[in-house]
């Protein structure tokens, strides 16, 4: 009885002692290891400066055109209408005229007024200071 507790003790203490040996193997460099890697790092010019990261290329800012070419091309688009006003107000008359050109009648006021006239002869338009009120619902009292 004492030979499989002393077997299972030795299993246990061996499985104990591999685990610890392996995280050894994997332990973090030392501070002289770091200090010895950045150095080199530093040296081969590797290293970003401090905050900022790495560093990658910006967008170009530079235009292709001279500010007078800009403002020659300006001038031109105003005198042909091909810019619009600035500020909220010209969107929003724009938006309003826009509105204006959509909406309107296919009729003209002498059909409109025969289709009004025959409507109320057929029964088909509701008298004037009545509530609009379906067929199917009877009038409330």
């Amino acid at each position: 009885m004492k030979t499989p507790v002393a077997l299972s003790a030795v299993v246990v203490a061996l499985t104990v002692l591999s685990q610890a040996a392996l995280a050894q193997s994997s332990a973090p460099a030392s501070r002289e290891q770091r200090k010895a890697e950045t150095a080199e790092l530093n040296k081969a010019g590797q290293l970003a400066p401090a905050g900022q990261g790495p560093i990658g290329s910006a967008p170009s800012t530079a235009s292709d055109k001279s500010r007078m070419e800009r403002k020659d091309t300006t001038q031109a688009d105003i005198k042909t209408g091909a810019t619009k006003p600035a500020g909220d107000a010209a969107e929003m008359k724009t938006d309003k005229m826009e509105k204006a050109a959509t909406a309107g009648s296919d009729k003209t006021r002498a059909e409109r007024k025969a289709q009004t006239q025959a409507d109320v002869k057929t029964g088909a338009t509701q008298p004037a200071g009545e509530a609009a009120n379906p067929i199917s619902v009877p009038p409330k009292r």
